[in-house]
């Protein structure tokens, strides 16, 4: 993400909204909660305001800045999503785009 602006930063939660629900074939009444948590360079827009546009209206959304560990990636916003799903561990799959694939090249 190149910007702190409220359009870079929705973009960006709806790309990741939509990387993590195709990737483990999720249906919108499966999702029961979500925590997004950025770092301290994104202060322009709530990213779970992506996830009530994305429909996610009776899911509870919960936000939180990151603290400022040297380091760190900038401009960064991670998701964690609490979903029903008759999955394993194991065949959870967990997204890393943009610049966050250097944290998990595996999982990119």
């Amino acid at each position: 993400m190149d910007r702190n602006d409220p359009e870079e930063i929705l973009a960006a939660t709806d790309e990741l909204l939509r990387a993590v629900i195709e990737a483990n074939e999720l249906q919108p009444d499966d999702i029961v909660s979500a925590l997004f948590t950025v770092t301290r360079d994104l202060d322009a827009a709530f990213p779970a305001r992506a996830a009530e546009e994305f429909g996610w209206n009776i899911v509870a959304l919960l936000h939180a800045t990151e603290i400022p560990v040297p380091g760190s990636l900038p401009k960064c916003i991670r998701l964690l999503v609490h979903a029903y799903t008759a999955r394993n561990r194991e065949e959870i799959k967990h997204c890393y785009l943009r610049g966050a694939t250097v944290l998990r090249p595996d999982r990119a």
